[in-house]
């Protein structure tokens, strides 16, 4: 049974190895060579802002796109193999990308605060309610307030089993409750390899509320106070399903430090 042919949900992988073998095999479904065209369209029309993550980068598609339109961009996935590939596709059309591999269930302990974070096929990974809970934390530990998340994923229109989990809109509108801000989600398509082939989607644009105190409803307080005030994540990142393989300290060049 290759990854194409698993049902929706079997996929999800634990470790590096996985990711590292779905990659040298040349069959990873969602791996197509050019960057998913919706965020194309956003960095074209100047939507998204520096510096910028890519989450799952997976071969660097999309932050080298996004460097070529003068973002400064980062891309993180736990696949050294992925990351390898990325760097080398850099290098070879002279753009300037940084490149880590990370565990993106992780994101805290990058150390770095962005002002956007594209998600393009990594949030349907995760199925297990814990999984998706870490790597939500993860993304607003690493957004600064009033960020924004642009998230692509399958959506629950696509017909079939195969590939990764289907995403409700409830599911989206769940996961990114209290501290997050759903600001559309809309009906998109997501390109994939034979034979899954183009599939339906949604493009979510979700904005990272300023932290208040537990006690308070987000709803309760005016939008000035959302968007302006701001206070530290807590600190002590969370074990990771796996530590993959590691890097060197990040370099901060284009990036912030957290607060």
């Amino acid at each position: 049974m290759t990854d194409r042919d698993r049902p929706a949900g079997a996929r999800t992988r634990s470790s590096a190895a996985d990711w590292d073998g779905a990659y040298l095999s040349g069959q990873a479904p969602w791996d197509v060579g050019h960057p998913q065209s919706v965020f194309m369209r956003l960095a074209d029309a100047g939507a998204l802002r520096s510096p910028v993550l890519d989450a799952g980068c997976g071969t660097g598609e999309h932050t080298i796109y996004f460097a070529t339109r003068g973002l400064t961009a980062v891309g993180v996935d736990i696949s050294g193999v992925a990351i390898e590939t990325a760097r080398r596709k850099a290098a070879e059309r002279g753009v300037a990308a940084e490149f880590i591999v990370h565990n993106i269930l992780d994101l805290e302990s990058l150390g770095q605060e962005f002002r956007t974070v594209v998600d393009s096929g990594a949030f349907h990974v995760f199925d297990h309610p814990t999984h998706i809970a870490r790597y939500v934390a993860g993304l607003r530990a690493v957004l600064e307030p009033a960020g924004e998340l642009y998230l692509l994923c399958f959506s629950d229109a696509q017909p079939g089993t195969c590939g990764p989990r289907r995403v409700s809109e409830a599911d989206l509108r769940a996961a990114f409750g209290n501290g997050w801000s759903i600001a559309s989600i809309e009906p998109a398509s997501f390109d994939v390899n034979p034979p899954i082939g183009p599939a339906k989607a949604w493009l979510a644009r979700i904005v990272r509320l300023a932290d208040v105190p537990a006690e308070v409803p987000a709803e309760a307080l005016p939008p000035a106070a959302l968007a302006l005030s701001s206070a530290a994540p807590a600190s002590g990142a969370p074990d990771q399903v796996s530590a993959g393989p590691s890097s060197p300290a990040p370099s901060r060049r284009g990036t912030r430090r957290r607060r």
